[in-house]
């Protein structure tokens, strides 16, 4: 199989030695940042990502925007995050004087859900805390120059954009996904292409006109949003190969070619259930006379209705090994020794993964998206990078394209974005 050459992640130009106060002075030099997450991997994985391609991997600091959790709390997502915990605490005092009560009168009081499920509460997190980022940021920046802000997911919208409004003059403040409205509350927004499907005709034929003005975002890109093909990621060049060499005496002995098979579960934007199980079932049955061997992951979305059919028809065949769910997937030795891919439809992170890798990419399901998650895939069958999954596909025959690069393409932009500011990233 041809071996793809794939795209290094970029690195900021030489400063040949000059120090700091000579270009742009010290406070315009960032070489800090920190990463406002929200406690879903999909989420933090690409402002990780981002941190890592910009050279500040070891250089960030984690906090988290959380939502209370358990019970009543899985009905009030719907809510912004902050009047969610403020409701929340409401309960909690009601429940708190009603149980004393109670008790007074010897009945037995079940208790209330913690915040976070467990007992540990809110307070084992490092809490993402508005007034500490910005006094950090205000305080430290003589010494250490501006502070990098990178956020992703709705949660953590309005943290970041009050640390912006707060510290304006010592923060950089990027929200990965898109905010919806007032993207000027940011120094720069990134975000996929399909986000803005609404805004096409396709998209506009499908909402009812007296819903249009409610649909976001409402207006094209602004000169401060940079539009990906997929979800950012830490997956370039460096950590594929770093994955080959720490997977070798696992992955290297396994009969080629090896396939890799994916698979999520049913979302809002891409609904399936058993009947796509068994079509997988036998679509990989007629591939495996291709393949060597074939690994199958399911995520923690996976229901078990899929998990059952795959394991029930595939668990026996020596070919096939699939991963408890229990047990740690080797997620970056397969995308390190694949020689092919089969992904279920509806995760735009992992199919944004395995296509940065320039392999082979076989799709199971997008007929069963819409919306703005049917015009992904639409994007990535016309770029060639995907093809779908039918069953008569040789596994030994390969097929390369440009691999998906926006995670170092979206760093390439921030250092534009900052140099037009004045600053830049320390290399």
């Amino acid at each position: 199989m041809r071996p793809i050459r794939l795209p290094e992640p970029p690195s900021p130009k030489p400063s040949a030695g000059m120090p700091d106060i000579f270009e742009g002075g010290v406070y315009g030099v960032i070489r800090r940042a920190v990463v406002i997450g929200n406690g879903f991997p999909g989420s933090e994985n690409q402002s990780i990502g981002l941190v890592r391609a910009l050279g500040l991997a070891d250089k960030h600091v984690l906090y988290r925007v959380t939502r209370p959790k358990g019970g009543m709390n899985e009905w009030l997502h719907w809510l912004p995050v902050s009047l969610h915990k403020k409701l929340y605490n409401i309960i909690r005092q009601i429940h708190g004087y009603s149980k004393l009560f109670l008790k007074s009168r010897g009945h037995k009081i079940a208790s209330l859900p913690s915040e976070n499920g467990s007992s540990v509460g809110l307070s084992s997190i490092l809490e993402a805390d508005v007034k500490q980022i910005v006094n950090m940021a205000r305080e430290t920046y003589e010494k250490d120059g501006p502070l990098l802000v990178i956020a992703s997911g709705r949660d953590t919208i309005s943290t970041a954009s009050s640390i912006k409004r707060l510290a304006s003059e010592n923060v950089f403040v990027i929200q990965i996904q898109h905010p919806r409205l007032n993207l000027n509350r940011f120094d720069l927004v990134i975000t996929p292409h399909h986000d803005y499907y609404p805004l096409t005709p396709k998209g506009q034929e499908q909402i009812p006109r007296f819903l249009r003005k409610w649909i976001t975002p409402r207006e094209p890109p602004d000169r401060n949003v940079v539009l990906t093909v997929g979800a950012l990621h830490q997956i370039d060049a460096a950590s594929l190969r770093s994955a080959a060499s720490a997977y070798h005496d696992e992955f290297a002995p396994l009969p080629k070619p090896l396939l890799v098979v994916n698979i999520g579960g049913p979302t809002r934007c891409c609904r399936y259930g058993a009947d796509l199980a068994k079509h997988l079932v036998s679509n990989l049955r007629s591939v495996l006379v291709s393949c060597g061997s074939v690994r199958i992951c399911f995520s923690n979305r996976t229901t078990e209705k899929v998990s059952s059919t795959i394991v029930k028809e595939l668990g026996d065949n020596p070919k096939v090994f699939i991963w408890n769910c229990d047990e740690t997937i080797p997620h970056m030795g397969h995308l390190a020794w694949a020689d092919a891919f089969v992904v279920t439809a509806d995760s735009v992170g992992t199919i944004s993964e395995v296509c940065s890798t320039g392999k082979p990419v076989y799709v199971m399901g997008s007929e069963c998206c819409r919306w703005k998650l049917s015009d992904f895939h639409k994007s990535l069958r016309e770029r060639g990078v995907v093809r779908p999954f039918t069953g008569s596909e040789n596994i030994t025959e390969s097929w390369s394209y440009p691999p998906l690069n926006d995670t170092a393409e979206a760093a390439s932009k921030v250092h534009s974005v900052l140099a037009e500011r004045g600053w830049r990233l320390r290399p």
